[in-house]
């Protein structure tokens, strides 16, 4: 009888985060302090953020031990399948091997509560019972709201705008566990108002969320911090539990991949799945090909540059070095809302210049069609953010076919779409759009950045 799944025991759940700074040949920039230009300090990120997890920012350090209590807590939903999708390989008829890990079965729904808990957790032995967080598709902002609400913290979401329409049902999952949650951009901070002031009809972005986040929490510096879903490093070091879980579930198969695809928004999925097999890469030789998929209709990795630019429209966090359309680059309304953001991870950006990974896009039709021949043969609706690894999956298994070899392929389904319908519907509607961008608009607002590389 063949293996669908592997779960690993809790005895060998992972008890440490791998951080990959600490192999990386090149090391990511520092962030800029936006008045000086001169790097950041421990001081100065921790007025935004918990002192600990700035800790984690600015280490380099290749493991970082997960606390026990955060460890008890991963175990309500860790470890998480690693998949055979024998139904896709069947339905594409190709011979390459394809393998997921589901990180769909956390109580949310997505790969979120993997940094949710600790990033919780930390703010919670800091003495911090107030948290404000920004959130594009939801699923941040229920991973943040079931987290806080376990260590009685009370959290205000700042829900994209499109989204929050879109999605009504993610609202109300994180009123559930107890959290507020305003559409951005709002009345409610000057940032919002500002936005709204020159658009009344503005959609939002994860940009402006995040300014409207960070504002609030500047506001009130004695109990208030800020938290963010992707991007930053020790957001990513918390995902790298799904790859850490992954290499030991890939070798109960007998297997190693040649190929590791993760969508891309910010990075954290993306890093979670792959961070660990680049590590043998580094350090030991292996030449596992790693691709980073992002939409068509927002493609800083494809079509962006690397500068110092800032991680929210209004600017006020530190400039992050990173591929960018610019912090007022206004992405399309999508239905992929956790991936409509303008910027990429400084550890993503550093290997991507660095030609360690790849980098690839996909229309939103390619997507979602993907997404529904993946429901139709392994049973799971997935998010559409996540359907953007599976159409690059599908890519690359159709290719093995047309070469006529086998490759195992590896990708992160980093969650389902049972509250994304909405998109689905809009695709058997005949109603999506794929959104191209055009040149001269990623150069107007390339062209608002200060160039200090």
């Amino acid at each position: 009888m063949k293996t669908k799944k592997i779960i690993l025991p809790e005895s060998q759940m992972p008890t440490q985060w791998y951080n990959i700074v600490g192999d990386m040949t090149n090391r990511p920039l520092p962030p800029l302090n936006p008045t000086t230009k001169g790097p950041v300090t421990l001081e100065q990120l921790s007025t935004i953020f918990a002192e600990e997890l700035m800790k984690q920012e600015l280490s380099t350090e290749r493991y970082i031990d997960i606390p026990e209590e955060v460890q008890d807590l991963y175990k309500i939903y860790r470890s998480t399948p690693l998949v055979r999708a024998y139904g896709l390989e069947k339905a594409l008829d190709t011979p390459a091997k394809i393998y997921f890990k589901n990180e769909s079965v956390s109580p949310v729904g997505s790969h979120k509560t993997n940094t949710a808990i600790p990033q919780a957790y930390y703010n919670y032995k800091q003495g911090i019972r107030h948290l404000t967080t920004e959130t594009g598709a939801g699923q941040w902002g229920a991973a943040m709201s079931m987290a806080t609400q376990h260590f009685g913290i009370d959290l205000k979401v700042f829900m994209v705008k499109v989204s929050f329409n879109q999605k009504p049902y993610r609202k109300l999952m994180m009123n559930t566990w107890g959290a507020d949650v305003y559409a951005s951009p709002s009345e409610i901070t000057a940032a919002g108002r500002a936005a709204l002031a020159k658009n009344p009809n503005d959609s939002g972005s994860l940009g402006m969320a995040i300014s409207e986040a960070v504002e609030m929490a500047l506001q009130n510096p004695q109990d208030t911090r800020y938290c963010l879903g992707s991007v930053l490093n020790h957001v990513l070091l918390h995902q790298t539990i799904i790859g850490e879980e992954a290499v030991k579930q890939m070798e109960l198969f007998g297997e190693y991949p040649d190929v590791v695809i993760g969508c891309f928004g910010g990075g954290s999925n993306f890093a979670g799945i792959s961070f660990s097999f680049l590590r043998d890469n580094l350090t030991k030789g292996k030449n596992t090909r790693v691709i980073a998929v992002e939409p068509q209709s927002c493609p800083k990795l494809t079509r962006g540059e690397f500068q110092y630019d800032f991680g929210d429209v209004a600017g006020f966090t530190p400039l992050l070095p990173m591929y960018t359309l610019g912090h007022n680059f206004h992405p399309s309304d999508i239905h992929a809302g956790g991936l409509r953001y303008h910027g990429a991870g400084s550890i993503v950006s550093q290997l991507l210049k660095d030609k360690v990974i790849e980098a690839q896009s996909v229309p939103q039709t390619e997507t979602l069609a993907a997404g529904v021949l993946f429901a139709r043969t392994e049973g799971i609706i997935p998010a559409p953010e996540s359907a953007h690894a599976i159409a690059q999956a599908i890519r690359e298994a159709k290719r093995a076919k047309e070469e006529g070899v086998s490759k195992t392929i590896l990708f992160n389904l980093s969650g389902h779409g049972q509250i994304d319908l909405y998109a689905y519907e809009q695709y058997f509607a005949g109603k999506l759009r794929d959104y191209e961008i055009s040149d001269n608009e990623i150069r107007s607002t390339l062209n608002e950045l200060e160039k200090i590389i």
